[in-house]
């Protein structure tokens, strides 16, 4: 799956890695829907970088489709919350 970090580039990951993936979109909608700024901050950021561990990124000069968007790591929750789907952010 090739997934792109507002801002940053497309990273490749691999779909053993999305059950984890998964769980922190899980935290980090909990977090919006409790309004929690501080909550949100800690769990958008291990999200994004959880995604920058797992996955391998790829050139600068690749222009591969991205199957996911994700919010940049300065995003606000109305921001976040305006791109959550109804499967979060990762779907699975």
């Amino acid at each position: 799956m090739i997934v792109r970090i507002m801002g940053e580039g497309q990273i490749q990951i691999a779909d053993a890695d999305l059950d984890v993936l998964n769980a922190l979109d899980d935290e980090l909608e909990a977090a919006i829907e409790a309004e929690d700024e501080a909550d949100f901050r800690v769990k958008l950021h291990a999200l994004l970088d959880k995604v920058r561990q797992v996955g391998k990124s790829l050139p600068d000069d690749s222009l591969e489709p991205s199957e996911l968007i994700l919010p940049p790591a300065d995003a606000s929750i109305e921001e976040v919350r305006d791109m959550l789907g109804d499967t979060g952010l990762i779907p699975g």
